[in-house]
């Protein structure tokens, strides 16, 4: 892995004139925010999977996973509560990588994302095929904190953060719509932090 950082603080280029969307507060803290506390996992037992409307699934290690092609990339961080962090620079898989390993189907439309603590999001397949949403195993240099979900979280610069699940295990690749565990109770499908869309 090179240890270029590929800068994508600018992605908001692409929604507003401005960096910090609207309703948001910039911290240089990284608060810690869950729907059940921190689940345990063991490396020995951590698998990864991906699933669905593919060509072939897949099952990795905690290890065999982060062997996979990675990069380190600087984003802004987003919480439907009210703050964000500038950048932020994780390392890991691109979803764009990730989708190319397995082969996504033609007929394959939506993402859910699945993780250790039962919790689940999910995605348009098309907000999800961008090179900055990231299954992030490192947090600035270091190894991703379990409070902050590691061993893998997925990060959606692009979006509030709820719909980067922590705690990651496994992606399904869907052919038709399916809602997340917060968007079951009223949060926004589409999370849009420039159109301030935090509920439905």
């Amino acid at each position: 892995m090179s240890s270029e950082v590929t800068d994508h603080t600018d992605l908001y280029e692409e929604f507003s004139d401005e960096r910090l969307p609207p309703g948001q507060r910039k911290t240089d803290r990284f608060p810690v925010l869950s729907k059940s506390g921190t689940p345990d996992w063991h490396r020995d037992d951590w698998r990864f999977e991906v699933w669905g409307a593919v060509d072939e699934d897949l099952t990795v290690t905690y290890d065999e996973f982060r062997d996979l092609p990675a990069e380190t990339q600087r984003q802004d961080f987003h919480c439907v509560t009210g703050w964000s962090k500038f950048d932020c620079e994780f390392t890991g898989v691109t979803f764009p990588q990730l989708a190319e390993l397995v082969g996504v189907r033609d007929d394959a439309e939506w993402v859910m994302f699945h993780a250790l603590d039962g919790y689940m999001t999910d995605l348009p397949l098309a907000e999800c095929d961008r090179e900055e949403v990231l299954f992030a195993y490192d947090y600035d240099g270091e190894r991703l904190p379990d409070d902050h979900g590691g061993p893998l979280r997925v990060v959606t610069p692009h979006k509030y953060a709820y719909k980067g699940a922590k705690w990651v295990t496994g992606v399904e690749f869907l052919t038709e719509p399916e809602r997340g565990y917060w968007e079951k109770r009223g949060y926004s499908d589409t999370a849009n932090p420039w159109e301030e869309e935090r509920y439905s």
